[in-house]
């Protein structure tokens, strides 16, 4: 019997597997059908050089598309005008990218000829009766490359397709324009793509036989035609565990084993359970399969306990959207009492608690995405992100007292900003200096799948059009290219614009990052029953401050994000002798706020100083702020 051959291809990330292949080979097997797996990604590494592809996968920016494009002389021909057009409009113009960089991406085009040449001479196409490609990010061209070539000197091998890449009217058009590509999965395969392959095995792969796959996209009187979109996978606990053997066999035999570090691909769950209540407006991920579904506690602990194991590696990255909140019941203690534990990689929200917090550091979680995108509140309400500022900046303190990394984004340009929404965030970012800087800091792109992209002239995006790179990737039809993008470029309607300030929020976040605050703000709990506030940031305007009684209480109480009414009650039922109003309270709120020691956005109010497991010195020339209760 012929066997299945399913390929990862430039630029797919060195360091991590292609999990939707290793799930394909996984439950083929469970059916006695033999599957391999090649990770042509270190055959490119080898010949390039493992430093030169991890630049071009990680570090220049994927919307530039400099890894699509190195492959596009090996799918089309060269073309020496086009060539010169994408240097000079997108590389050079888009990106500004120096001379020296140009030059490594141009060596980087012209060693892919040979490695198109060497995949086909190294692989015994004819062995296998199907050959699949996973196309996800800048896969796509290397992909369509290789499969041209195989197509044109084994006829007989099926070629198919999948990935996101491959999604709803992408798929269809992209298998349009190639037809060399015999078949396309559209959506999740875990069911359509082993009927599919028994169909092909036992020689029964008719027309009517195709139309029963879920998801598949083939061709029906000339026309590119998808049978019916899949129905996700309801039990996720049924999915096999995903087989990374052949991943590390090639990894094993690669120039990249001595420069890279293996991080294993865990998937917990699919959808959003957030976006499918309230799709946050930029969001362009789960086209078709936003409805969560997450595996039991049990078969996740199970799974990871496995991986470790198995590959005897410990850096472990969830690929959910967010985390399963079911998991802090039960998982993440389990995770954390595990003979061998990973240290693990999760996207969650900004709104957990210091709780849940101090549950992922026991279990491990040592870095995490807490899709911060923003500190303004009326453009947190705008993006339907479903948290506040003071959420926002409660989680970065958290992470920081708890050691976990916690990356994110600051987004601008959302319809509807106003000047008012920068107004105080230059005094916020400062007062917050002394956490981790954002990742990065750029305006927000008009993604394919996302509210703002379907329904774009409501939101007032004009003339959108595919991202300048797309039409030299796919030199076809405008309507094509329209098809075939994710990403998409626009103009603003009028009466729409993008405050001015937010081209300083770029270069203000830029400097963050490269001058960090070196001082902190920190509290300590002293044996008198005090808790001292030491301020050594470069803005410090009290270094030393003590709280004691009712002060003490409220700054304890105020460690989370509490509402001024919420304060009162409890300084009410933790001193009930004392006669306190609230404009009292609201006072001497707004003087530790004045003097940097918290934050509030005139109805919350949030304590700012990282916590200390020790205690602290006796400060020099403390000042005492006071509630005063009413005479």
């Amino acid at each position: 019997m012929k066997k299945i051959l399913l390929l990862s291809m430039p630029f797919g990330a060195l360091e991590r597997q292609a999990l939707g292949l290793s799930l394909l080979k996984s439950s083929l097997a469970t059916k006695g059908i033999p599957c391999s797996v090649r990770y042509l990604t270190f055959t490119f590494a080898d010949l390039i050089g493992v430093e030169e592809y991890c630049w071009l996968s990680t570090d220049i920016p994927h919307t530039a598309f400099a890894g699509e494009w190195v492959f596009t002389p090996s799918l089309y021909g060269p073309n020496s005008r086009s060539q010169s057009s994408f240097v000079r409009e997108v590389l050079q113009g888009l990106w500004r990218l120096d001379g020296r960089s140009l030059e490594r991406i141009l060596r980087a085009q012209a060693m892919a000829p040979h490695f198109i040449d060497h995949c086909l001479q190294t692989v015994r196409w004819r062995d296998y009766a199907i050959v699949g490609f996973t196309s996800t990010f800048e896969q796509n061209i290397a992909s369509l490359a290789l499969a041209q070539r195989v197509k044109a000197e084994y006829p007989e091998v099926k070629i198919v397709f999948g990935g996101a890449n491959w999604e709803g009217e992408m798929g269809l058009e992209l298998h349009r324009c190639f037809p060399f590509v015999d078949y396309a999965f559209s959506g999740e395969a875990d069911e359509g793509f082993p009927k599919f392959v028994r169909l092909v095995l036992s020689g029964r792969l008719t027309s009517k036989a195709c139309a029963a796959i879920p998801g598949l996209i083939r061709r029906s009187q000339g026309e590119s035609v998808l049978t019916r979109l899949p129905e996700p996978v309801q039990n996720l606990d049924s999915l096999p565990i995903p087989d990374y053997s052949d991943y590390f066999r090639d990894f094993d035999h690669a120039s990249a084993n001595s420069l890279v570090v293996p991080t294993l691909l865990f998937e917990g769950s699919r959808g959003c359970w957030w976006g499918a209540k309230r799709h946050c407006m930029f969001c362009g991920l789960n086209g078709a399969t936003m409805k969560f579904r997450a595996k039991s506690p049990q078969r996740a602990l199970q799974e990871i306990e496995h991986l470790v194991q198995r590959w005897q590696t410990d850096l472990v990255q969830a690929v959910d959207n967010v985390v399963p909140m079911q998991y802090f019941r039960d998982f993440f203690p389990a995770l954390g009492r595990a003979e061998r534990p990973a240290r693990m990689f999760y996207e969650i929200r900004a709104n957990l608690s210091r709780e849940q917090v101090r549950a992922l550091r026991q279990a491990r979680v040592l870095h995490v995405q807490p899709g911060i995108e923003s500190f303004s509140n009326h453009v947190l309400e705008l993006m339907r992100k479903g948290t506040t500022t003071l959420q926002n900046i409660q989680v970065l303190k958290w992470c920081n007292e708890y050691g976990v990394q916690a990356d994110y984004n600051l987004l601008y340009g959302f319809p509807g900003e106003t000047d008012e929404d920068y107004q105080d965030l230059f005094g916020l970012l400062r007062a917050i200096r002394f956490l981790n800087p954002p990742t990065a800091c750029g305006p927000i792109r008009l993604d394919r799948f996302s509210p703002y992209y379907r329904e774009s002239q409501t939101h007032g995006f004009q003339n959108v059009k595919p991202m300048l790179p797309y039409k030299y990737l796919y030199p076809f039809g405008e309507e094509s290219v329209r098809k075939i993008a994710y990403y998409f470029d626009y103009d603003l309607a009028p009466g729409v614009r993008t405050p001015d300030r937010a081209i300083e929020l770029v270069r203000w976040v830029e400097d963050w990052r490269k001058n960090p605050e070196t001082g902190t703000l920190q509290a300590f709990e002293r044996p008198d029953d005090t808790l001292a506030l030491l301020d050594t940031r470069s803005h410090a305007r009290r270094p030393s401050v003590v709280l004691q009684g009712m002060d003490k209480a409220v700054y304890n109480y105020c460690d989370c994000v509490r509402s001024l009414a919420t304060i009162c009650d409890h300084l009410t039922r933790s001193f009930p002798q004392a006669r306190l109003s609230e404009n009292a309270v609201r006072s001497f709120l707004d003087a530790l706020v004045a003097h940097g020691y918290m934050l509030g956005d005139g109805s919350s109010y949030l304590s700012l100083a990282l916590r200390s497991q020790i205690a602290g010195p006796s400060p020099t020339r403390a000042e005492i702020l006071q509630l005063h209760p009413e005479k």
